[in-house]
């Protein structure tokens, strides 16, 4: 095969740097498309139309089979059903990172995992050392995840002038505490246990990973499989959105066509004189059609469902999410109901001080160590960012919420999630005005 000669070459750590690096900049364009769906949200309900709007997403939809009943609310099937894509695509992103990326170093992959550790135990106590014997205690799983999106697009304003490390520290840990929430999630807000629903889940699983090492590669069929998983888990009483988790995890990361391969079969191709004869059942035809599931085929699954799926979560699934979840009613609003101040702290005190504290005993005790050019002030600005719990803890919050104070909690993680970003911003601007210009 000719090389383009225009091009610069490319190395080994193209194959690593390249999706991580598409990878944050749908996240950073999908933040300012979710924002707006808050602000549209957030105007809905607090307008002429906010009863209409409130009432259509818990419109009944779904399908009946004999004594199957599948009818569930919009909402339902958003924040259940079109979740468990988003929480596939952060487990596929988290595989790939550690298994392909730059977290393949056990010391670097420990720094933020210990910051999403802290992350999660450091404001689950606050917030149940605030809420002891009120009602809303049961809500401690809003404290404990970071908003990807919109932690990724704080750190776009800021560019080069922030080190590419501190972006890698914190998507690593945003995907980190985003697995623990869900798994949270599944354990503590699902409802009574059907064993036999949850035993033909676990059979699914077990479908899915014997074809996969007998080499069936038709993603069709996964997806089928998938659906079917999720409505098992879903009829189980483990909440459906583990299936994504589990399933991204089990996506392979190897590739069946190897760059030599690749090479060899695209050279049969272009060995062919130019000119129009790959139609009809010849042999140029079987050799392009093969070309074009080799060239497929040199992906790993992973980065082949990472590439196909992220455009769709950034920029449909989670303003869609965005839309159904972020009304909130702002007039007659207690801002300093007990939830509401539960949530603030723990989101704007208790992350920051949790991932900070615990990342820096990771360092010294000698089980991780910081990025290249991720200092410490770094870190601690990142640390305020994860307090933006949007996404994840709207999520939540209508899992562990009675309607009359799921309002509330809407007002403290709306807040919270502000106050974060400005208070991590304004810290990274200090440090980026401070940083010797190049």
């Amino acid at each position: 095969m000719v090389e383009n000669k225009s091009n610069l070459p490319r190395e080994a750590a193209d194959w690593i740097t390249d999706p991580f690096a598409r990878f944050l900049k749908i996240e950073a364009a999908a933040a300012g498309l979710l924002l707006l769906a808050v602000l549209v949200a957030m105007v809905l309900a607090n307008s002429a139309w906010a009863e209409a709007y409130l009432a259509f997403w818990e419109t009944p939809l779904g399908l009946t089979f004999g004594t199957l009943d599948f009818t569930r609310s919009l909402r339902h099937w958003i924040n259940d059903g079109l979740m468990t894509v988003f929480f596939f695509v952060i487990s596929l992103e988290l595989k790939r990172e550690i298994v392909l990326g730059e977290l393949r170093n056990p010391r670097l992959a420990a720094l933020p995992l210990a910051g999403a550790v802290g992350g999660m135990l450091v404001p689950v106590s606050l917030y149940l050392a605030l809420m002891t014997g009120q009602p809303g205690m049961h809500g401690w799983g809003t404290v404990m995840a970071t908003d990807t999106a919109f932690v990724i697009g704080c750190l776009a304003l800021f560019g080069s002038r922030i080190p590419p490390s501190l972006r890698l520290f914190l998507l690593s840990l945003a995907i980190f505490d985003d697995v623990g929430a869900i798994l949270v999630v599944a354990l503590g807000y699902g409802e009574a246990m059907n064993w036999s629903a949850l035993g033909l889940g676990i059979v699914g699983l077990g479908v899915v990973a014997a074809f996969s090492r007998l080499g069936v590669r038709s993603v069709p069929f996964y997806f089928l499989q998938g659906g079917i998983i999720w409505l098992c888990f879903d009829a189980s009483g483990i909440h459906a959105t583990i299936a994504g988790v589990i399933l991204g995890l089990m996506t392979p990361t190897h590739v069946w066509v190897s760059d030599i391969r690749l090479r060899a079969v695209l050279e049969r191709v272009l060995a062919y004189p130019a000119g129009e004869h790959w139609s009809g059942d010849t042999a140029d035809r079987h050799d392009l059609r093969q070309a074009g599931r080799a060239v497929s085929e040199s992906l790993s699954p992973v980065e082949r469902l990472e590439i196909m799926l992220h455009p769709w979560v950034g920029f449909v699934i989670m303003p869609i999410f965005a839309l159904a979840n972020a009304g909130i009613t702002i007039h007659g609003a207690d801002f300093g109901h007990s939830v509401s101040v539960a949530i603030f702290v723990g989101l704007v005190l208790g992350k920051p001080i949790g991932v900070f504290a615990f990342s820096w005993l990771a360092v010294r005790s000698g089980l991780a160590v910081l990025g290249p050019g991720l200092s410490w002030p770094h870190v601690a600005a990142g640390a305020f960012l994860t307090g933006i719990g949007f996404t994840m803890s709207l999520f939540i919050a209508g899992l562990a919420f009675e309607p009359a104070i799921l309002n509330a909690a809407k007002l403290g993680i709306l807040s919270a999630s502000i106050v974060a970003a400005a208070i991590g911003s304004l810290m990274l601007f200090r440090l980026a005005s401070l940083a010797p210009r190049s």
